[in-house]
């Protein structure tokens, strides 16, 4: 919980500064950021470090619920309303440790996934968004050209775990 407190505030205060209302915000196949307000509160499912950047994963109580007891693990799909958001920020070595260890730097994006089967048909079901944070004039912007980038750059990433119902990240034992 004080990692998810940490996490939250460092989102909160690199946001906070911004003079852009990222709430107006939408994506090309028209999921707003304010669909997802509240991301920064909702309960961390895991974290995640790539090559160069480290992530948490955080999922609002609908899809927590699931977690717990036992999607996607035991072979059942996320209810409709299920959302997750990945905030995503560079690492960096932290300078203050006495010992390796790496931290959040920049904040490099946010990504929202929903589960609304009426409304992305096309995707099994589940809608993409992802919103790159540029640091220089702290501000973001929706990435992709057009309202097919959920089902060529992302969807079609998340077919490989289409028996997980289409999400990566599992919910550690805590």
């Amino acid at each position: 919980m004080l990692r998810m407190f940490v996490l939250s505030l460092a989102v909160a205060g690199t946001l906070a500064q911004t003079g852009q209302d990222r709430f107006t915000l939408k994506s090309p196949n028209g999921i707003a950021f304010s669909e997802f307000r509240s991301y920064d509160t909702w309960q961390d499912v895991a974290v995640s470090q790539t090559d160069d950047g480290i992530k948490v994963i955080v999922a609002n109580p609908a899809m927590m619920k699931a977690y717990n007891d036992g999607v996607p693990e035991n072979g059942k799909a996320f209810p409709e309303g299920s959302m997750i958001a990945k905030i995503e920020w560079t690492k960096v070595q932290n300078p203050v440790s006495p010992y390796a260890v790496t931290v959040p730097g920049t904040l490099k994006s946010v990504a929202f996934i929903e589960k609304d089967s009426k409304r992305f048909a096309d995707t099994n079901g589940w809608g993409y968004a992802q919103l790159v944070y540029d640091a220089t004039s702290n501000t973001f912007k929706p990435y992709g050209s057009d309202a097919a980038f959920g089902k060529t750059v992302c969807h079609a990433c998340h077919t490989t775990v289409k028996d997980r119902d289409y999400i990566f990240t599992a919910h550690p034992k805590r």
